[in-house]
């Protein structure tokens, strides 16, 4: 069976699917990609379910090879370096793994995740029939299976739970692809331009706690601007600017909480909770970010700036549908075309077709 082996992971490099949701209630969160426009468009460009496990790439990048036959894949991930075998590819590529090749993502100009989804399935059962947590990178020999827990195989490393006995990926880990499937021919471009998404302005809708903060507060908040701060992660973003002004205190009771619901604590600074979120949370929201811009928040790198802007539910909705008409089509692909050819090589080739004389 063919398998993708992980050379080389940074921090960060999960397996995640669309998210284990309907247990928010026993203090469960959902976990799940924090960009899930571009891993559902990594899986569509696989011809996999859209919420198909995928591995999801920080910018500590990733370095991985195939064993045992050919591995389909489908990347996406825009900003990064990406290459096969030492020759650059676009950020956005689908490709046959052969075994021998080495396919490396690294951090570049932009971006702050990626996805990698194999052209079939990733087989994956607790190792050894255990659910136990390892607390350092663990390399086994032979297969590697993950089950789902509590039907999703998303990765929330903080409780454990899902993934590769509930860690993150490490060197000598092998993912087996069942029902695997491996494009014909070189490399192609994936073509999705909709995935070049402008963060600096994120629409949220007001709530449900705005009545905590007066409306010059309110203004505020929406005028911003605010500063990404680097010490983010998948639970929470957190941003620099001027502290708010509380109303009514910054404490409520505590009430259950969703991606994008934004915190503003004591200090005044709000905090955008994310993929790995708490379950509940007692400080007031006073907005929450709209589903379709999640993932251009979760791309913004720490250190930029970014805006508020308030929209109504019907706007949200209608952009919630927008976003899901992108992925009723296959992802379209074009030839890869390499600009990136050495001198030494271009000189060794022959570029002359024959010699004329001038003055005839």
């Amino acid at each position: 069976m063919p398998a993708l082996v992980i050379d080389s992971a940074g921090p960060g490099i999960t397996l995640q699917d669309g998210g284990r949701h309907g247990y928010l209630r026993y203090g469960i969160t959902a976990a799940g990609p924090m960009d899930p426009l571009m891993h559902a468009a990594a899986n569509r460009a696989a011809s996999n379910a859209l919420d198909a496990t995928a591995i999801e790439i920080s910018t500590g990048g990733i370095t991985v090879s195939a064993e045992d036959g050919a591995v389909g894949l489908a990347l996406l991930a825009p900003g990064f370096r990406v290459a096969l075998d030492g020759v650059p590819l676009p950020d956005t590529v689908a490709l046959a793994l052969e075994p021998g090749q080495t396919l490396v993502v690294r951090a570049g100009d932009a971006g702050a995740w990626g996805y990698l989804a194999v052209c079939g399935r990733l087989d994956v059962a607790p190792v050894l029939g255990s659910a136990a947590t390892h607390t350092r990178p663990l390399a086994v020999c032979g297969r590697l299976d993950v089950a789902p827990v509590l039907g999703s195989a998303a990765t929330h490393t903080r409780s454990g739970l899902g993934g590769l006995d509930g860690r993150g990926l490490a060197a000598g880990d092998r993912l087996p692809v069942v029902e695997g499937r491996t494009p014909d021919g070189p490399p192609q471009r994936l073509v999705a331009p909709w995935l070049d998404r402008d963060g600096r302005e994120i629409r949220v809708v007001l709530g449900p706690q705005d009545d905590y903060f007066a409306p010059d507060q309110i203004e505020a908040f929406l005028a911003g601007p605010w500063t990404v701060s680097p010490r983010g992660d998948r639970m929470a973003c957190f941003v620099d600017g001027t502290p708010l002004r509380h109303a009514k205190g910054h404490d409520i009771v505590s009430d259950g909480v969703a991606m994008g619901a934004i915190q503003v604590p004591g200090n005044g600074l709000p905090i955008i909770l994310m993929a790995d979120r708490q379950s509940t949370g007692g400080y007031p929201k006073i907005a929450t970010v709209i589903g379709p811009d999640l993932g251009r928040l979760a791309q913004v790198r720490g250190g930029a700036s970014l805006s508020f802007r308030r929209v109504s539910v019907e706007e949200a909705v209608a952009a919630r549908r927008a976003e899901r008409d992108l992925l009723r089509e296959a992802v379209p692909r074009e030839p890869v075309i390499r600009t990136d050819f050495a001198s030494d090589f271009l000189l060794g080739l022959n570029l002359v077709g024959g010699v004329t004389d001038g003055r005839a």
